[in-house]
């Protein structure tokens, strides 16, 4: 029961890893069909969000790879086929998004995200540590006598 569950666990794993480009979807020219994986593996599916349209199995991934094709068959350069798939889906379709003012939250919220944090863990420590240096004044002889009356008390 083990062994299968295993094979089983290992055929589903390696089935996600093959291609999802279906025969009737390839273009006849090699060189063309060539140019349409390398653009799709730039293009997300945006029904998975974590696969190219290359790799996902996703209707509208299917749609995507079609009409990439198309638009590559039909003389598009690769930019023209990219930008056209952008107009139409928008930012979000490109795995690695363009550098421009409405994708600077993309590009530089995770850096920003971790140097505020480094900044508040370093303020912390040194926080910590300016209060661990400042040490309570010493016992005076009232509060150390009221304080053997309360251990003796105690015992």
């Amino acid at each position: 029961m083990k062994r299968l569950a295993l094979f089983l666990l290992v055929l589903m794993a390696l089935g996600g890893m093959a291609r999802a480009v279906e025969p009737g979807e390839r273009l006849a020219d090699p060189a063309l069909e060539a140019r349409a994986r390398a653009i799709g593996s730039e293009l997300r599916c945006l029904v998975c969000q974590n696969e190219s349209i290359e790799d996902s199995n996703a209707d509208l991934a299917h749609d995507l790879r079609v009409l990439l094709r198309q638009r590559i068959a039909a003389g598009d350069t690769d930019q023209q086929a990219i930008d056209f798939i952008v107009q139409r889906y928008g930012q979000f379709v490109l795995l690695k998004p363009r550098l421009e003012p409405a994708t600077y939250a993309l590009w530089f919220g995770p850096p920003a995200v971790l140097l505020l944090a480094a900044i508040a863990i370093a303020l912390n420590l040194r926080r910590r540590r300016d209060q661990g240096e400042a040490r309570p004044a010493p016992l005076d002889d009232a509060e150390r006598q009221r304080l053997a009356k309360l251990l003796s008390e105690e015992s």
